[in-house]
């Protein structure tokens, strides 16, 4: 008889329950003669906050490591990221219903289940314990995601959706002859497991061909840098968050390299742990390049979705830094820094969609001169954003950036560290820049910002909790401290 694993489906319950308020809102969305924004509200919160506390429940779970056949892993390091980012859905569909409320031609009601299907291929990444599940939670995220990006119809958001499909189309094919690969040097696609035992002797060419798992160890690595946006596989990101809506750039910047760094550390610190000494200097050169091209381009630009993309690419670098330290210290600080910077994401873009009150019109850094005198609240918050990503004390950002540079001093990769610092003091220019906009500057004609009110409670909580966490790091160091530690 052929042996079939147990089946429990506790551990993915959160994506169930996505999965399945999405098709709820799928069918809201095509039978309502007249669709509204707050039924599609309600359904995304009801499927979300179950989700949330499904996640929760695995917090202190008892069961066995690894579920559905191994396929899917079992630990808190899975309940973080969950966490993280079904609060960034949650904030996503709060400014998308102040989006759509301002702009009633834009509303396009597929966006709430698009992005419940979205946050469930990024929950199910983060949890699977094999090759296989991640490429297919991948493609679920990402099919998403092309759609969102151009769910306006605007021949810039539509640009930028093809532009993001072309090139994630071919990043996904690099991550599947990866996959491939792992599975020619190792016969399994298991991540880890106690299943497959001899996986990691595998990959280390012990029992299988270690020129295979090279291959697909650099493989993996371009498939995986396209998703967190690390230069040189950064091309997409500059033109995508500039003609994507902005509650979609909010979202999709938070949530993805969040959803992409936790399935990289899953992947290359358990299952090509014996590949250390060969995929460390790999990371160590796409954080140098990261941090550099992101914090000297970022200077030139004049549009600040634009500048905030190239901000990113810099971020990235700094988080790879950190995973340069293959341990549970180094584990922990991305871990942190992800935290940090997709609650600083959500917040500035929340005022980037405030600022740029006539759809996506005013996103120029002209469009900020004289902020504080129109609408001191703003600039206040988006004050508090720029400090926290230039790592300006007392934000997250500068605990952020003083535990990655830590982890990599203490792994020996300090000239990294120097690199980092160097680049910070440059990036802070361009950050600088925007606030003496805001409070040197006198207003333009003609610019408004909005003053919705939802939106500004939102930015308001997320500044909050960056001050606080920049004060009391040890708040979220507990939690992720148990969380980092990946290895049965």
């Amino acid at each position: 008889m052929i042996p079939t694993p147990a089946l429990e489906f506790r551990p993915i319950l959160p994506e169930i329950l996505l999965c399945t308020f999405a098709i709820v809102g799928m069918l809201y969305e095509a039978f309502a003669r007249r669709p509204d924004p707050v039924p599609h509200l309600a359904i995304a919160i009801v499927g979300i906050g179950p989700a949330a506390v499904t996640a929760y429940a695995l917090w202190d779970w008892s069961g066995p490591s690894y579920v559905l056949g191994d396929t899917v892993a079992v630990d808190r390091f899975s309940v973080v990221s969950r966490f993280v980012l079904l609060g960034a859905a949650f904030v996503g569909c709060l400014y998308y219903t102040h989006y759509a409320s301002r702009d009633p031609g834009s509303f396009r009601g597929e966006f709430y289940p698009l992005t419940l299907f979205a946050t469930a291929g990024m929950t199910l990444i983060t949890a699977a314990n094999d090759l296989i599940v991640i490429f297919l939670a991948l493609e679920l995220l990402s099919l998403s995601l092309y759609v969102l990006t151009g769910i306006t119809g605007r021949r810039r958001a539509s640009e930028a959706a093809m532009k993001y499909f072309l090139l994630g189309a071919f990043s996904s094919a690099f991550f599947l002859y990866g996959v491939a690969m792992a599975y020619g040097a190792a016969t399994s696609t298991k991540i880890v497991g106690v299943a497959a035992p001899g996986i990691v002797q595998a990959l280390a060419g012990q029992t299988g061909s270690q020129a295979l798992a090279l291959l697909a160890m650099a493989l993996l690595v371009v498939g995986f840098a396209f998703k967190v946006s690390a230069a040189p596989f950064h091309m997409w990101t500059p033109d995508v968050y500039q003609g994507a809506p902005t509650p979609v750039v909010a979202f999709m910047g938070a949530a993805t390299k969040v959803a992409a760094f936790f399935a990289l550390i899953r992947v290359f610190d358990v299952g090509l742990q014996p590949l250390t000494w060969d995929w460390t200097p790999v990371i160590y050169g796409l954080a140098v390049v990261s941090i550099v091209v992101g914090s000297v381009v970022a200077i030139a630009q004049r549009d600040v979705k634009r500048l905030l993309a190239y901000s990113s690419i810099a971020h990235a670098g700094f988080i790879l830094t950190g995973l340069t330290a293959a341990n549970s210290t180094g584990i922990g600080a991305a871990m942190f820094y992800l935290v940090a910077y997709a609650v600083v994401t959500l917040g500035a873009f929340g005022i980037v969609m405030l600022v740029s009150a006539r759809g996506e019109e005013q996103t120029s850094l002209d469009a900020y001169a004289g902020l504080a005198r129109r609408s001191p609240g703003l600039a206040a918050l988006m004050t508090v954003f720029l400090l926290s990503l230039g790592g300006i004390p007392p934000t997250a950002g500068f605990i952020a950036k003083v535990t990655v540079f830590s982890a990599a001093i203490g792994a020996g990769n300090w000239p990294l560290a120097v690199v980092g610092v160097v680049a910070s003091v440059v990036a802070a220019y361009f950050y600088v820049r925007v606030i003496v906009y805001m409070y040197m500057r006198e207003p333009a004609e003609g610019i408004e910002s909005d003053d919705g009110v939802m939106p500004r409670i939102a930015a308001g909580v997320l500044a909050a909790g960056i001050v606080v966490l920049g004060i009391f790091p040890g708040i979220l160091t507990g939690i992720l401290e148990p969380a980092s530690i990946v290895r049965w």
